[in-house]
Parts: structure tokens; sequence; C-alpha cells
């Protein structure tokens, strides 16, 4: 499962893995809430009873209760003291301090606690192809959604309606939930990258933006469209052009094999070279997974390598305060021979 390799990696004896994206995508289960502990002997999920029998189905770790007759600190010293642990791991950028220290004073047999860092998400970067199957399928209700959508804005609608339209129309569609809170910005509104859905009222001459997703078997998807409610100014046809000029550049360039960075970079020197680099603040685009955002990701910094079976977001945007911004999103697959775009949708400007 890749654990192993971490254990012997940084020395490990065992490790505990708390958090709940991680326990899922090691151990098959879903409920989140519990503890796995793992050495070269044992793999153990600690729950309580409201998901011991889920656990036991979904999982084929050994399966132990604690709750009301037994806390889970004493069920974890015990097994640490059996396996005579002393070199304990732990997942340092998912566990507050204040539970660390709880661990801290429940183990004294601990002489080392190791943090994990990066290292157990890492194992989660290249996608399996039933990952990937989940991934396309919930790329797709998003595709129904925004399809359904352009028949329902029109003038006078909230965004707070449009969120709601989008988000029942992918849930009819077969979505567990959503994978982020729904954006819909309009008009000065859509300047701001994370705009929160008001009640203003959309209105002609807008654009709209609508940055989407849900679940499906727990997999997220990520798209990001933006619209014209009426006519389109020449100015808003031209920012919109050089935004889509970016992303099916990034496109048609990404391939196994790049740097994050590198891919980041084609985008961001079209937009720069058009005049707007200063109205692209944030990065190209991210992992997609269990999680909305996970690693790596096409930004300026991030020098990880693409590889088969990746799943990326390629996103750039231009937000002009005063004015309103336009972002064009797809969720991709990194392929031995190129890329798979998994969100359908058109992206040329729509005039509604």
């Amino acid at each position: 499962m890749g654990i192993e390799r971490i254990l012997s990696k940084l020395e490990m004896e065992a490790i505990l893995i708390t958090d709940p994206y991680n326990m899922r995508y090691i151990s098959g289960f879903r409920g989140g809430e519990g503890i796995l502990y793992i050495s070269d002997k044992r793999k153990v999920l600690l729950t309580d009873s409201r998901y011991t029998e889920a656990a036991g189905r979904e999982s084929d770790f050994q399966v132990l209760e604690y709750g009301r007759q037994k806390k889970h600190t004493d069920i974890l010293r015990e097994l640490m003291e059996q396996e005579q642990i002393t070199r304990l791991g732990y997942e340092d950028e998912a566990m507050l301090c204040k539970t660390f220290q709880q661990y801290r004073n429940a183990f004294p047999m601990i002489r080392e606690w190791i943090p994990a860092g990066g290292e157990v998400k890492k194992l989660r970067q290249i996608k399996t192809e039933e990952e990937i199957r989940f991934l396309r399928q919930a790329e797709a209700i998003g595709d129904q959604a925004f399809s359904k959508i352009l028949d329902i804005i029109k003038p006078g609608m909230t965004e707070r309606e449009i969120q709601a339209e989008l988000e029942y129309q992918m849930m009819k569609a077969g979505a567990d939930g959503t994978s982020f809170d729904t954006i819909v910005a309009s008009g000065l509104h859509s300047s701001m990258p994370h705009a929160i859905p008001t009640d203003k009222k959309t209105e002609k001459g807008d654009f709209i933006t609508m940055d989407f997703g849900c679940r499906y078997q727990g997999y997220c998807s990520d798209m990001t469209r933006t619209i014209v409610l009426g006519k389109a100014s020449e100015q808003q046809k031209e920012i919109y052009r050089i935004v889509l000029e970016a992303n099916l550049a990034a496109e048609a360039f990404v391939h196994a094999g790049m740097v994050c960075r590198e891919v980041d970079k084609i985008a961001r020197d079209i937009i720069a070279d058009a005049g707007y680099g200063a109205y692209f603040g944030h990065g190209l685009g991210h992992s997609v997974g269990l999680e909305i955002h996970e690693s790596p990701a096409c930004n300026t910094q991030d020098k990880t390598v693409l590889e088969p079976n990746m799943i990326m977001t390629i996103e750039p945007g231009i937000y002009i305060p005063g004015f309103g911004g336009v972002r064009i999103e797809d969720m991709i697959v990194i392929t031995k021979e190129g890329i798979e775009i998994l969100s359908h949708s058109p992206k040329k400007l729509l005039e509604l």
C-alpha cells in the first residue's frame, strides 16, 4: 500500500494515521471517525460503535472498538507495548497540537516521535484506474449541471438562486454532494476569484463566473465557466479571449515529464504579455481526488514532475477590480500520450 515504504524511509516502527482522507485511501473505511495504527506486523482500525459494522465491511484492517468501556489511547498503548514500539510516526500536518500533547502524555514508552510531513498524502498523487473512473463521472455530472443551468439563468436571478440550481442539478444527476462551496459571482463580484454568492440580482451585461463541483463515490470534480448575460462588450471579449488562449495553450503543452511550474508559466506568460499579468494572482491549477485541493499544484513554485495518472486542473483567470473577471477551468488526467480532458462543457464565450 506504500505505507511500508514510508515506515522504512523515515525509520518508523509504527505510524498513526488520523487524516480522514488518508484513512479512507489506505484502509477503505469511509466513516472518517477513527485512527489507523500500522506497523510491520499489524494493520488496525480503531473507531467507535457508530462505525464498527461499516468498518468491518469496508476495510480489511483489524477493527477495534473504543468508547465508554475503553479509550482509544488505552487500546493504542496496549498495541505499542505488545510490539515494544519506541519510534512512532504521526501526521503532523493533520494533528492538532492539543491532540499531539495528549498522545505524548498517554504513550510514555515512545522515545521518538517522527513527523510524516506530506509523505502519506503523496501516496494519493497518482490515481488508480478506479479513481479516475470516479473522477471522470464526477466531472460528467458537472457537465450535465452546466448544460441545464444555461437554460435556467435569466436576468434578475440572484447569485444564490443560480448556486442552488447548480447544486440541485448535480444532485439530480447522481452526485453524493458538492465538493466545495459553489462559487457564483456576477458583475463586479466576478473580480473576486472566490466570491461568496449573495442576493445580488444578475443584470444584462454581467460576467457570471460559476466555479462548482460535486462528489461521486467520495471523489471530487472541479470546473469553472464564465458567461455573459446579454451582449458582451469589447473589453469583456478581449479578456475572455486571453484567458481562453492561456487555458488552451497550457492544455496543448502539458504532458508527463513536465515540471508543474513550467505548466503555470505557459499560461501566465500569455496573460502577462497581453498586459494583464497583475490581474492573475493565483496558481494555474491543483490536483483533485478525495479532496478538492491535493498535491501537486501548478504554480510558480512547485517543482513536482508530472506523471501519468495524475489529475490536475487548468484554471487561468483575469480579475479586474471595478470591472469584473473571467476564469475557465478544466480537470485533466495526465496520460502516457498527453492528457485527457475530463470536462466537456463549451469554452467559447457564451452570451445568454
